[in-house]
């Protein structure tokens, strides 16, 4: 069986692991080959493990990455699902200090969703927190609605 790379196992330090730097950017390629290894042999793996123990009437589920994910979360739990896309202009990502990299960021697990998914919704992060506050508010409105 594949095991998880473990952070202590490797001497690494797990909250680098989780920020945008250059530390992560090192180890990121095997992560993400773990990660495709994991998902070859139980595609249902990573989301199964997401809502272990959830009891909560709204979950938010951030950072799915493929098709099969978020058909893993339609196919379990139906109609209830609702897919949010936030997205942010290059220019706007550029300014945050997002410079892209080759066979990272053209992988499936930076672009699996660019296509096949109709998102419920669409959020747009550009900077204008007024906007992305109306935005907000209009979705959970809505899911106050549908509980």
């Amino acid at each position: 069986p594949i095991e998880p790379p473990s952070p202590q196992e490797h001497g690494l330090d797990f909250q680098r692991l989780l920020d945008a730097s250059a530390y992560k950017e090192m180890f990121r390629q095997d992560m993400i080959r773990w990660g495709e290894e994991k998902r070859h042999t139980d595609p249902g793996f990573f989301c199964r493990a997401a809502v272990e123990g959830a009891l909560q009437p709204v979950w938010v589920v951030s950072d799915t990455r493929r098709l099969s994910d978020v058909e893993w979360f339609r196919n379990t739990y139906g109609d209830v699902v609702q897919t949010v896309r936030v997205v942010a202009t290059e220019e706007t990502r550029k300014r945050r200090n997002w410079v892209f990299v080759a066979g990272v960021d053209d992988a499936e697990s930076e672009c699996g969703l660019d296509q096949g998914v109709a998102f419920d919704w669409v959020i747009t992060n550009d900077g204008d927190e007024v906007a992305l506050g109306k935005q907000l508010e209009m979705l959970v409105q809505s899911l106050h609605r549908n509980l």
